[in-house]
Parts: structure tokens; sequence; C-alpha cells
């Protein structure tokens, strides 16, 4: 049992559904938490980014990440054949910081990209918004975008979907519900909302994540990107190490003030919920809905194809703390992925060069 905490508001009104309706999946409670309408955490401008706040991105290291994507950005647009507008469709921006540095790095050293550049930013909840120039436009969802030619990016969207928390024990599954006991959020068991197929095949006991929103995710992209790439980077795993058997108490984590949070149904709207990428999922997402499984890498090796093809003077002006920080195997260059795929568009990127065969690397294709 944990005692509820955080913003009064919202746990009423998880409270009140709870009595009204019944035992709600963690899923919706998850949802609820991170984006309720006025409440949730992310919805709210509660979060916070950075040393002072709970949690940090590739973008709080600094500009480098942004400077190191823009060549990146600047190879696709060549490899389409230079259209104009290329547009970047970037989707969970937060208040636009990482458009910022991109923005700013291709109007110093690339003029005719910049020249060529279009910049939207997906991004339904109010967030204090960085002063940028009129080449970026706010959409609350990908609907509201004509069909584009370049590249939608996002950078540790995946990992704050809200995702489905299951249980298998001798007798088989079953899904985890909150349900309220003596007053306080509580976890209970009950039938799972979810496919079988959906299920992985584990021996008990064994507790873990279903991102049951992926598809969901993938299929308007699909939509409107009619030629060019999606980048998505991430923390997470292929499938056969998402649910290998030493993992069995899933990857589902919260954090405030940077410190890990004992339980997901305490500090309710103000702390951030996270789980890791099944990364193999989302490939067959993307697959099924016609895109080329173009690579898959790891940030210290895919940072170090764009720094291998930077010009020397352009490389010789990157921050060199920032980079070490971006690049550090140890750290959050072996903890980030990258994720590309392609559509109507040349597969080969700088940023692969050392990548694996992506098929290989997330179990679609034996290696042998």
């Amino acid at each position: 049992m944990t005692k509820d905490t955080g913003n009064p508001q919202l746990i009423k009104f998880i409270r009140d559904t709870i009595s009204a309706n019944g035992p709600v999946t963690f899923e919706w409670f998850m949802e609820q938490a991170l984006y309720h309408p006025q409440h949730g955490y992310y919805t709210s401008g509660r979060a916070q980014i950075g040393r002072r706040g709970d949690f940090f991105t590739n973008v709080s290291v600094g500009a480098v990440f942004g400077e190191l994507l823009a060549r990146q950005f600047h190879e696709m647009w060549e490899a389409l054949g230079r259209p104009e507008p290329f547009t970047i469709v970037e989707q969970g921006a937060h208040n636009g910081d990482f458009a910022v540095d991109v923005l700013r790095f291709v109007s110093r050293r690339m003029p005719d990209f910049a020249a060529a550049l279009r910049y939207c930013i997906v991004e339904p909840f109010p967030a204090p918004r960085c002063s940028i120039d009129c080449r970026v436009r706010w959409c609350a969802s990908l609907d509201e975008l004509d069909p584009f030619s370049g590249v939608h990016f996002s950078n540790e969207l995946l990992d704050a979907m809200p995702v489905h928390l299951v249980r298998r024990n001798t007798a088989g599954w079953n899904e985890r519900y909150v349900a309220i006991e003596n007053e306080q959020f509580v976890f209970v068991d009950g039938a799972p909302t979810l496919p079988a197929a959906s299920l992985p095949n584990v021996p008990p006991p064994y507790e873990t994540e279903i991102n049951s929103r992926t598809s969901d995710w993938i299929s308007p992209i699909a939509q409107k990107l009619t030629h060019g790439y999606v980048l998505a980077v991430d923390y997470g795993y292929p499938r056969a190490e998402y649910y290998a058997p030493h993992r069995s108490a899933g990857t589902l984590r919260c954090y405030a003030q940077h410190h890990v949070i004992d339980s997901p149904l305490s500090h309710v709207g103000e702390a951030d919920i996270t789980a890791h990428v099944d990364w193999t999922s989302v490939a067959e997402h993307a697959v099924a809905n016609g895109f080329q499984l173009t690579g898959f890498t790891d940030q210290h090796h895919f940072l170090t194809g764009l720094v291998s093809a930077f010009p020397e003077d352009e490389l010789a002006d990157l921050n060199r703390n920032q980079l070490q920080t971006l690049l550090q195997p140890t750290m959050i260059g072996s903890t980030f992925q990258f994720l590309v795929l392609s559509k109507n568009a040349p597969a080969k990127l700088t940023g692969l060069k050392f990548a694996r065969d992506p098929q290989i690397a997330l179990g679609l294709r034996n290696g042998c």
C-alpha cells in the first residue's frame, strides 16, 4: 500500500473515477499522471529538465547534440535531392531547445540548407516556448500537418508513452490494475486487456510492461511522410534482452529531482514515470506501416559516425566537454539508442557508419 501523495486535484479525479467505475488499468493511471489536461506531470508545466529538474536528456548536455544532428539532417536533405521545403517534424519537443540548437547551427554553417528548411514542433501540451524564428510552426498533433518530405525526429518520446503492467505466475498472465483500499491507491491483479499474442513467452514469476501505443504513433507518421526518414532516440532493448530472464521485475521507473521514487502510485502528477522501449516491436510496427528498417545502434556509435565526417573547422568549434559526455560509452553513450527508418529514401547515412545490421541487432534475422 502506498500513501497517496501528489497533486490533490488529480488524486481526487482518479479516486472518483475508480469509485464510480472500479479499478483502472495502470496504463490509464499512467496517462492521467503524466498527461491529464490540467494536472498531469507534463501538461501542468511541472516537468523540469536539466540539473535543477527531475531528469537529464541529451539536449540538457548543451548545444552539441543539436549541432551533430543538424549535420545528419543536412545529409538526409542531400540524399533526398535537396527538396524545398525539407521539413523537420519534432515530436515531444517540450519547449523547443533542440530546435533552437539545430536552426542556429544551420543558419551559421549551411545557409543553403537553412533556406530550404521548415521546422514543425508537434507538442499538444502548453510549455514555456523558446523564442524561435518564423521557420518554426507549433502543432498540437500530426493531423495538422500536410504531407511532407523530410524527417520525423523524437528524443525520449517513446519511453513516456503509457504502458500496461502485466505479471505472470504459475496460473498464467494477469494485468495490474489500480484500485483503492483504505483510501489509498493499491495494485490489484485482473484479467489482461491485451491480446494473448502480445504477451511474451517467459517463465514465471515475471513482471513487465507492454507498450500498445507504438502502432498508433507510427501510423500517422507513415501517412504524412512521403519521402524521408524517422529518427527516434530513446533508451531500451531489443526484444530478447527486454524480456531476458534477469529482467523479471520490468523496467518501469519513476523520477523526481533525479531520485528514484519507490512507487508509481505516489507523487501522482509530480514525478516522471517511464519505461524502456522494446525496439524490436517498434521496428515491426514501422515495417508493417511501410517503412524500411534502415539502422539501429547506440548513441556512442551513431554520434561517432557523425563526428568522423565533420569538417575540421567545425569539429574544432564543437564543445569538447559536451561531446565527451554524449559519447561516453559507460554513461549515456550506451544508454541511448538510435532507430532509423526510411521511406522512399536512400538508406546509407553517416550516423550508421559503425552500426551493425539492424535486422540482426533487433533479432529479426539470425546472424549466422
